[in-house]
């Protein structure tokens, strides 16, 4: 007799395969869902997979453009970053997967969501605060904290040799036992020679860049378009290529990352136990390409439009909000709260940047915004200017008129400065 229906959220790695055959093994009906954000994938071959290893159906839901303009948008808008070097591309996928998945359970009736994520990481912790505030009745089944399973699973190892028992094909050999994480917003490695910090990845690792040695040695111009913070157009300058879809402007500067733009090899502080506080130290490669570019070019149009004290402010609502996404509180209330304050200081951040992506780098060229904070007169060394009353003038506009614009319309210009010596 079926001890239930569990939604069981399944990549087709070595994990969650085997995870499908242990559940079954348990006495539970399977549904197996794989969300596609992105990553490289045959999803007809994973879902013949999935029904090969007994899955009573299988969900494969295309979350691409939800997962650009409802969770990597919001990620660019606050600049997000966590520790000040990881863009959090693992964090903001979570969310996403495990809200569907959660839609499925609903639809479907079923009594329990599973995971493969393992019980040292944060991953365990962003589906679970994800299931348990969409669905607060769900039950969870995560088999790397159930003894049966993680006393028969010590390891990597062991799950291979299941793997080869149960007749379970996965891309994973001794030799290369790299756990990977990959979405339009990054690719993740783990485990093997990368848990040493000290190690240095393998040349041929990387898989949405390369190594600097290997990229082009002509840069490629880019124009990026903002309005309210977000992209709404990029425009190749040298070949006028030109895309204006969220899902279509993150998939080509994605492309661009062959000149290595991105973050590689880093440490990060990952937590067991939001209540207890029990934290170390993770050592992982991540490649993120289009995310690297899009955080360069919106910190410089944002510097460009926004007033200063809101830009501090803003800042400080930053790292808050990397901290509760790493964390998994996407759906927390004060993290709606956090996403609400920042979505409102991008009501300015409008206009264009030019810049060009070289051997690893982002250079920025030039800008533009037509609510532009940027006055030349006022800054220009050709120009003498009454003080006293540019003073008075300079906090009439800044502390009064720019906050006093009703949402939606445009700010006034600057006043024309008085060009007379003092």
């Amino acid at each position: 007799m079926s001890k239930g229906t569990v939604v069981l959220a399944y990549s087709g790695g070595l994990d969650t395969s085997c995870i499908l055959v242990w559940l079954k093994e348990q006495g539970y009906d399977v549904i197996a869902y794989m969300a596609n954000i992105g990553q490289q994938e045959d999803f007809e071959a994973a879902r013949e997979k999935a029904e090969s290893l007994g899955a009573k159906k299988v969900f494969i839901e295309d979350l691409r453009d939800e997962f650009v303009e409802e969770f990597i948008w919001p990620t660019v808008q606050a600049s997000a970053i966590y520790e000040d070097r990881y863009l959090l591309g693992t964090s903001v996928a979570r969310p996403c997967i495990a809200r569907r998945q959660i839609d499925i359970a609903r639809q479907e009736g079923a009594q329990y969501v599973s995971h493969g994520a393992t019980g040292k990481g944060n991953d365990q912790i962003r589906f679970e605060l994800t299931c348990y505030a969409l669905h607060p009745d769900i039950k969870i089944i995560a088999p790397w904290r159930i003894p049966e399973f993680y006393t028969r699973f010590r390891g990597r190892t062991d799950l291979m040799e299941y793997a080869q028992k149960h007749g379970i094909p996965v891309p994973v050999t001794p030799r290369a036992p790299w756990s990977m994480d990959a979405n339009l917003m990054h690719i993740s490695y783990e485990s093997g020679i990368l848990e040493n910090p000290k190690n240095h990845a393998p040349a041929d690792l990387y898989l949405m860049t390369k190594n600097p040695e290997d990229t082009p040695t002509n840069p490629d111009a880019l124009e990026i378009e903002f309005k309210e913070g977000v992209p709404v157009k990029v425009t190749n300058i040298k070949d006028k290529t030109s895309k204006d879809t969220p899902l279509d402007i993150f998939s080509y500067l994605n492309e661009i990352g062959l000149h290595d733009v991105c973050l590689k090899h880093i440490v990060l502080f990952m937590c067991v136990c939001v209540c207890t506080r029990i934290c170390f130290c993770l050592s992982g490669i991540y490649e993120t390409p289009g995310g690297t570019i899009l955080f360069q070019a919106h910190l410089d149009i944002e510097a460009l439009t926004m007033d200063k004290e809101i830009r501090r402010i803003k800042q400080g609502l930053s790292i808050k909000f990397s901290e509760l996404l790493y964390n998994g509180f996407w759906y927390s209330p004060e993290c709606e709260f956090v996403r609400h304050c920042i979505a409102k200081s991008q009501e300015h951040v409008e206009g264009k940047v030019q810049l060009t992506v070289l051997k690893g780098q982002v250079y920025i060229l030039g800008r533009e915004s037509p609510k532009s904070l940027y006055n030349e007169e006022l800054v220009s060394l050709y120009f003498c200017v009454n003080y006293a009353k540019l003073f008075r003038l300079l906090i009439n506009y800044i502390r009064g008129v720019s906050s006093s614009v009703p949402s939606g319309h445009a700010r006034p210009p600057p006043p024309s400065w008085p060009l007379c010596c003092v």
